[in-house]
């Protein structure tokens, strides 16, 4: 059976690239950045419910407390990179590996 490709389709980029501009333009780099903020308290929460643990108890390993690690995973608060650290390091026991893309 032969793939057919179907031209009525539109990528996420493309959709993207109509709403907010292409990668590079203003409004589309606030896009991506604070799809970013999200995609990290997705993990982070994700992180934390694997390991059984509330809020409370992530906020008691790291010292912080439970509102700030909630607006986190909301996207609700900006994080510091040492603050991620500690979260990830003495929370939750995990590594954190950053990449830098161009």
């Amino acid at each position: 059976m032969k793939n057919k490709v179907n031209k009525n389709l539109t990528s996420f980029d493309e959709l993207l690239d109509n709403k907010y501009g292409k990668r590079g333009a203003k409004k589309r780099e606030e896009w991506e950045q604070e799809f970013e903020a999200f995609r990290l308290g997705v993990l982070l929460e994700e992180a934390r419910i694997k390991l059984g643990m509330t809020q409370e108890e992530l906020a008691e390993k790291c010292g912080t407390n439970k509102s700030y690690i909630s607006r986190i995973e909301n996207n609700a608060s900006d994080i510091r990179l040492s603050t991620l650290m500690k979260i990830i390091q003495q929370g939750l026991g995990g590594h954190l590996k950053l990449t830098l893309t161009f």
